[in-house]
């Protein structure tokens, strides 16, 4: 990442917050933000968004962090790197559904938080670098992935994704929803759920729109599968997917439609 690298810190207990921020600091980053509670966290990031987020998994008041690392994704796709002192196993596993880029075991040492900041920045430009390749490199408007390592394909009414060496159909009236992961999507259907060998953006292009949804920078939904519209997500078989601010007029504008 070319410019200064921001980040979020929010931490209950303000001397290891104040030695993170002055470690941050020096190690050349900028600080947007100490805040001791999630309620907060969410109001500064509307305002001031940062690059990484650092979230105590405990923190006290209304929400702990994990719960606040659900309520940035609903809105944001900013890297979290969780903060704790002793994670039990239920913790543990309530934080990776939140899908983290690190954990920081406090007390930590200097080099543990440079090297976990300095891993998520270079995922980070990774991920950015390969979005863009992969967005130049499907201009040519057909229903067909262009690269020479292609093994998925969408049609107007069904998709083929390649496993165990052979091509498996979905139809597109059973799609859920789809999400992103990384350079892949995940497509949750009625029956299971396949990995495809493409972009969300550039399956985004290649969907028919009148099915088709991007209500966040992570998800595409099946219009037609919705079975509740919240104010901040959507549920789709018992699943809140987030849903932007911004995509929720266009989804009530769309459901008129149908």
């Amino acid at each position: 990442m070319d410019k200064v690298v921001k980040i979020l810190i929010v931490e209950d207990e303000m001397v290891i917050a104040a030695n993170i921020s002055l470690q941050l600091s020096e190690l050349g980053y900028e600080v947007t933000g100490i805040l001791p509670r999630g309620e907060e966290a969410l109001s500064h990031i509307k305002i001031d968004t940062p690059d990484i987020v650092l979230l105590d998994i405990r923190l006290k008041g209304k929400m702990d962090g994990i719960e606040t690392a659900h309520e940035i994704q609903k809105q944001y796709n900013i890297p979290i790197i969780y903060l704790t002192a002793n994670a039990d196993e239920e913790h543990f596993n309530r934080a990776k559904e939140t899908h983290p880029y690190a954990f920081i075991s406090k007390p930590f040492k200097k080099l543990d938080l440079q090297r976990a900041i300095e891993l998520t920045v270079d995922r980070i430009s990774i991920e950015n670098t390969s979005e863009k390749n992969n967005g130049s490199a499907n201009g040519n408007g057909n229903n067909f992935i262009n690269s020479e390592n292609a093994t998925d394909f969408i049609l107007n009414d069904r998709i083929f994704v390649r496993h165990n060496e052979k091509m498996l159909k979905i139809d597109i009236k059973d799609i859920y929803y789809i999400e992103a992961d990384r350079n892949y999507c995940r497509i949750f259907s009625q029956d299971r759920e396949y990995l495809l060998v493409m972009t969300l953006k550039d399956i985004d292009e290649k969907l028919p729109q009148n099915h088709f949804l991007r209500i966040h920078r992570s998800y595409i939904i099946n219009i037609s599968q919705i079975d509740e519209v919240a104010g901040t997500h959507v549920v789709i078989s018992k699943k809140a997917i987030p849903m932007s601010k911004a995509m929720r007029a266009e989804l009530l504008k769309r459901l008129q439609t149908i």
